[in-house]
């Protein structure tokens, strides 16, 4: 019973926080130097989300390139500069992260 309580009690407060923002989004109109700065908000949440674990695999430094985290996530970054095209940029950190761990690791 306390899930179904726990579970309706998020729901409150996530519809509640939404609705908030989206009932009132066309009457807020933010200066165009917030607009180009929450540009940048997602990728700065990936790389607080990413950067944690391509450095800190097993929650110490690990910046050995016998770390397939590490391996990866450069593989990732320069393909990201280079071609700049997501989709890519995934599927080479990825290759890259299974070939060093099955390879070197």
């Amino acid at each position: 019973m306390d899930l179904v309580w726990i579970i309706g009690g998020m729901f409150i407060v996530t519809f509640g926080v939404r609705f908030v923002l989206y009932a009132r989004a066309e009457k807020v109109i933010l200066p165009p130097w917030i607009e180009q700065a929450l540009r940048f908000v997602p990728v700065s949440v990936l790389g607080a989300i990413v950067m944690p674990m391509v450095l800190m695999p097993n929650k110490e430094w690990d910046l050995s390139f016998t770390s397939p985290w590490l391996v990866g996530g450069l593989v990732a970054f320069v393909l990201g500069l280079v071609r700049q095209q997501p989709l890519l940029t995934i599927v080479g950190g990825v290759v890259a992260f299974f070939l060093t761990k099955y390879l070197i690791a």
